[in-house]
Order: C-alpha cells, then sequence, then structure tokens
C-alpha cells in the first residue's frame, strides 16, 4: 500500500466519532502521533489518550481518544507529549553541541554569543533542513569593552578598537552596526564582568545607562531586541533603564531593580543551573576559585529568582552553556531548579516553552501545542506537572516536524536466522 494511503487509512483509525477526515488533510498528512497525553501549557490541562496530525512541519490538528497503527504513525505508548523546550541562553557553536541540545528537549535556542557568527550558520543550515535543529536565534559576538580576539578577524573594519576597545558610544554603535549587519536576530552586551572568570568581579559595572542606550537605539533600528549579562546591581538597572528586553543572570538583583523589571515587561533568564556548576566539580566550569564564588553566588541568585517571581517578573530558562562534551547543565535542570526556588510545576514548564517563546517572539511558531504552530514536540515518560524529573528524558523529540530523536520502543526485535 503506498504510504499515503496508509496515512489515510491510520487517520480514518483515530479520529474520534463523529469528525471526518477530508481526503486533502489524509492525503497531506506526514506523521500523526497516537496514544498520548498531551499536556496544555497554558492552562495545565492535560487530554488523554490523544493524538496529533503533523504536516508541513507544522501542527495541524488535534485529535481526541486516538489510536492506530501505520507505517506513518508513531505510537506515544500513553506517555505524555510537551512542546519542544526552549534555551533562551546557549552558546553553540557546532554540530554536535546542536544536537546534543537537541537530543534533551530543546527545539529552539537564543544564541547569548559565539565567535566566528557559528549561530548564524547554524540557523540557516536548520532552516534549510540540512541539520535537524534546533532552530537558532542568533547574536554573534558581545557587545562589550574588548571584544573577542575573533571579532576583529570577522571583521578587520573594527581594528581601531582593538587597543582602545570598544568604551564611547561612537564606537558602541559601530560595533553594533557591524554585528547587525551579519544578520543576527539579537544583540548580546555585557553590562557587568563575567562570572565564569576568576580574575574578575561579576558585580562590576560595564556600561552606564546612556551606553546601552546606545545599543538599544541601534538594534531597535532593525527591529532587533537587546539582552544584558548583568549580574550586579548598577549594571543591570542602566540596563533595564535603557530598555532592554531581558537581563541574564541578574544574581544580585535589589528588589527595587525587579520592580523596575516588572514595570518594563523586562524579562529575567536568571540561568540557575549554570551557577550550580560553578559550585560543583567539572561540567563546564572546574575551578576552586570559581566553586567558592559559586557557593556565595548560589543563595543570592535563589532570593533573585523567589522574588522576582513574587514580584511577577517573567521568568525564562537558559543554559548557559555551549552543550559540549563536558556540560552537565540542561534546560530539565532549569525546570527543576524553578519548582524547588518556589515556581509551580506549570510556571516551571512555562518558562522553557510558551513564556520563553513570548520573550523571543515567536509565540505565534511555537511554545506550546496548538493547531498552526511549529511541530515541536518532546515525549516523556511522565506527566512533568507531577513528576519535573521526567524531562531530563526524552524518549522522542520532533523540530519542524521531523523526528530527531525517537526512543520510545525498548523492545528487541526478532533475530533472522
Amino acid at each position: 500500500m503506498h504510504i499515503k494511503q496508509l496515512v489515510a487509512v491510520g487517520l480514518a483509525a483515530i479520529l474520534p466519532l463523529g469528525v471526518a477526515a477530508s481526503s486533502d488533510s489524509a492525503q497531506d498528512a506526514q506523521l500523526v502521533i497516537v496514544n498520548a497525553n498531551i499536556v496544555n501549557v497554558r492552562t495545565g490541562a492535560v487530554t488523554p489518550r490523544a493524538g496529533l496530525v503533523i504536516r508541513d512541519g507544522k501542527i495541524s490538528a488535534l485529535l481526541g481518544d486516538a489510536s492506530a497503527t501505520g507505517a506513518s504513525v508513531v505510537d506515544a505508548g500513553g506517555r505524555y507529549v510537551i512542546p519542544g523546550l526552549i534555551d533562551a541562553h546557549t552558546h553553540i557553536a557546532d554540530f554536535a553541541s546542536a544536537r546534543r541540545a537537541l537530543e534533551s528537549g530543546v527545539t529552539t535556542v537564543r544564541s547569548a554569543g559565539v565567535s566566528n557568527y557559528a549561530d548564524v550558520g547554524l540557523r540557516e543550515l536548520a532552516k534549510k533542513g540540512a541539520i535537524a535543529g534546533p532552530d537558532v536565534l542568533a547574536a554573534g559576538y558581545h557587545v562589550r569593552p574588548q571584544l573577542a580576539p575573533e571579532a576583529f578577524i570577522s571583521d578587520p573594519v573594527l581594528s581601531p578598537y582593538m587597543n582602545g576597545g570598544v568604551t564611547t558610544v561612537d564606537a558602541i554603535r559601530q560595533v553594533v552596526r557591524t554585528i547587525l549587519a551579519h544578520g543576527v536576530d539579537w544583540i548580546k552586551t555585557t553590562s557587568t564582568e563575567r562570572a565564569g572568570l576568576p580574575e574578575t568581579d561579576p558585580r562590576k559595572q560595564l556600561y552606564t545607562d546612556a551606553e546601552v542606550k546606545a545599543m538599544v537605539d541601534e538594534a531597535a533600528a532593525k527591529g532587533i531586541g537587546v539582552m544584558a549579562h548583568a549580574h550586579g546591581e548598577e549594571g543591570a538597572m542602566a540596563a533595564v533603564k535603557a530598555g532592554v528586553r531581558s537581563i541574564e543572570h541578574g544574581t544580585y538583583l535589589s528588589e527595587d531593580a525587579l520592580k523596575l523589571m516588572k514595570e518594563k515587561g523586562t524579562y529575567l533568564v536568571p540561568t540557575y543551573a549554570t551557577v550550580i556548576d560553578l559550585t560543583e566539580p567539572g561540567g563546564d566550569y572546574d575551578d576552586p576559585g570559581l566553586a567558592l564564588r559559586g557557593a556565595h553566588m548560589l543563595p543570592r541568585l535563589r532570593e533573585t529568582v523567589a522574588n522576582a517571581h513574587r514580584l511577577g517578573v517573567k521568568i525564562v530558562a537558559g543554559g548557559d552553556t555551549g552543550y559540549g562534551p563536558h556540560s552537565v547543565t540542561r534546560i530539565a535542570h532549569e525546570v527543576a531548579a524553578f519548582v524547588e526556588i518556589g515556581l509551580t510545576p506549570l510556571e516551571a514548564l512555562q518558562s522553557a516553552t510558551i513564556v520563553s517563546a513570548q520573550l523571543l517572539g515567536l509565540d505565534k511558531r511555537t511554545g506550546a501545542i496548538e493547531p498552526g504552530l511549529d511541530a515541536d514536540l518532546v515525549v516523556v515518560e511522565r506527566n512533568p506537572l507531577e513528576h519535573v524529573g521526567t524531562l531530563q528524558d526524552p524518549l522522542l523529540v520532533m523540530s519542524n516536524g521531523r523526528v530527531a530523536v525517537n526512543r520510545l520502543n525498548f523492545s528487541k526485535t526478532s533475530s533472522h536466522p
């Protein structure tokens, strides 16, 4: 039987009583997921034993009481289907790292800075279907007082700032324009020093509000948002006043800063799980000085996240990892940490789905399981609203309608003589 006929048979079998599939819908469907418990991340409701029709990379229809078998049917086996997770703060720069992110259930990422505009290249390859995903929002290089050395190789026009640094409004504007010319989706700046280098103090402010405002204005002229790395109060306040879309980290934020973020609609991307990584051996950071720093940063960041939640600041999940071979941080860990801090399981899951999609301007494309949205889906064993740890073990990952990971069936197939 032809594959389109198999799909038509499968659709006829899974449609609920009284609902008919059009012949066009049946013939054009590329995949049907059946026998699934579908989690609505807007409400927390779970639709049991339901199904999804996937066509042209989109969710075409949700079906009730669905069960069937067939060549183009994936049986979820009564497991739970959630939207693909969104990592709003990554440093992915190669194929292997992109694949690790995808295997962890992440189907969309926002780059927070890489060298050589590798994120732009990954974005275009995912768009073309040359790689399975995840989808990438690119940022290129950080705008910071001393640019990464590779930035000057990428753009020799920036050579005047090799020695003097990017320390004036004119220099900032030139650097932002140069980065924008590469077709990035976001501008990333460092409003305070880093936490992941032993010789720096993450509370030290690097740019004033007027300087960050120059970045925001240049980016806004191209319809681009700005995200600001800011651990310290002064640097974060300057960035929020300047109009950035999100504060990354926010370890030492006061209640006044959080109230201003709430007033301006600024999102918080705390990357809490990465600060846990600072405190533990291995992972992306393995340094005694950083372990000591992380030990006093972690309770402060925990307090910041709890206060942000209490004040109604929108909280978004970000891993702050490159998904390298030694990485131990995943978005599932960030979501679980949010639950421990006091977010409800639904709120924590929303931080990696619909709330993240809102920050990134993707809420009309992804972040929920609804007809018309991208078929970015993850299947997990248990209900994540009751067992948040299940997010650490994705059994099926679909990105833009393409099955990238499928571990639903652990049965051994019969051997042939």
